[in-house]
């Protein structure tokens, strides 16, 4: 099997996957997801400044958190409850148990387990009605515990 090359850092000092997804380090708190946010690739981190400030709008307790190069949001003692992955063309928004969120975001399959998500372009951007609702319902049940 051929070695995957080695990644190396753009201008700004950070790995970025072929999707453009930064590597950030693990760690706990905004200061380790505004990291992630900022090198995020374009129209990307201004959707994630976005949806940052929509999760804490709507969830003003909510803990944040980096792992596995990805944004975790979580409520103190549930667990984490939605998470966010940059793809090349799309944002993917991971509800973790989104099997139970009404109406169930697309994304998804039996195999899936409790997760749903929906991906999000450009355009048509982010619809922040239906998403809030999601955060809402997202945020009161049982969340990940990681």
């Amino acid at each position: 099997m051929a070695k995957k090359p080695d990644l190396k850092p753009g201008p700004d000092g950070i790995v970025r996957l072929s999707g453009g997804n930064p590597q950030i380090p693990k760690g706990d708190g905004d200061g380790p997801v505004q990291t992630y946010i900022a090198a995020m690739p374009g129209w990307q981190s201004d959707l994630g400044r976005r949806l940052d400030a929509l999760i804490v709008e709507t969830v003003p307790d909510v803990e944040k958190a980096v792992r596995w190069n990805s944004p975790f949001y979580g409520r103190p003692g549930q667990g984490w409850f939605v998470s966010y992955h940059v793809f090349a063309r799309y944002l993917k928004v991971t509800f973790l148990n989104g099997i139970h969120l009404d109406p169930m975001p697309p994304g998804g399959t039996p195999k899936s387990g409790e997760s749903r998500w929906i991906d999000i372009y450009q355009e048509p951007g982010l619809e922040p009605g239906q998403m809030t609702d999601w955060i809402r319902q997202a945020s009161a049940l049982p969340g990940w515990t990681l």
